[in-house]
């Protein structure tokens, strides 16, 4: 089978998870194969091809069926009852990403940032079982309909400085004062980024912070609805 057949199915399969609202955006996609964008972006483009490592990562994370991304035959997706496998479940054991119970405010509010040192559980979802992966509370309805409040959003640090992280993606930002989820972009003022919220309605509004009020930046991987 040609490689660009199988980048043909792959792009399909990328379309799919976006409209479906499966991943937010193709760098979360990238996240999750363990490559960088550029790389997808090359995949995608028919420049590469996406390799068997990758494929199987693909197709045990999205349910997607191997045989047809290969060969083309039968259908996209595996059967349902191999989904119903890879639904979130929580546990003790240390099996899959720890749950902290903290919140990250989908707004502006203030809050004591006493961030809790000990996991209350662990969440087993294979989408987001990755070294360094967290799960907080989202709270608020700022980034709605991207995330919504009360779910369960899965985090990781990234130690970028945040002026050369990719620009409009979500992130969590935590300072002195506050933990928060936006859409980040440098602002036209030297020393400051653009806090953005999904809601476009004019109870939330964009905010302009300088980068030396950050103490951390995480990566928004996703996010689940609550289901304990």
């Amino acid at each position: 089978m040609k490689k660009e057949e199988i980048n043909i199915r792959f792009v399909d399969v990328v379309n799919y998870l976006l409209n479906s609202d499966t991943i937010a955006s193709k760098a979360d996609l990238a996240t999750v194969l363990g490559i960088k964008p550029s790389k997808l972006s090359e995949i995608l483009n028919f420049r590469m091809n996406i390799g068997t490592d990758l494929a199987a990562i693909l197709c045990h994370t999205y349910n997607i069926n191997s045989n047809w991304l290969l060969t083309g035959e039968g259908n996209m997706l595996s059967s349902d009852s191999e989904k119903e496998e890879k639904l979130p479940s929580v546990n003790q054991t240390y099996e899959g990403a720890p749950y902290f119970n903290v919140d990250f405010i989908g707004g502006f509010d203030v809050i004591v940032n006493d961030q809790t040192r000990n996991p209350d559980f662990y969440i087993n979802y294979p989408p987001y079982n990755q070294e360094g992966v967290v799960w907080c509370n989202l709270t608020g309805h700022s980034m709605e309909p991207e995330i919504s409040n009360g779910d369960i959003i899965a985090l990781r640090e990234v130690t970028t400085p945040i002026q050369y992280l990719p620009a409009g993606e979500i992130y969590g930002i935590v300072t002195e004062e506050y933990r928060t989820v936006k859409r980040v972009r440098l602002s036209q003022k030297e020393g400051f980024v653009r806090l953005i919220p999904s809601n476009k309605s004019e109870e939330f509004c964009e905010q302009e912070i300088p980068i030396s009020m950050i103490l951390k930046v995480y990566a928004v991987l996703g996010s689940i609805r609550k289901f304990f």
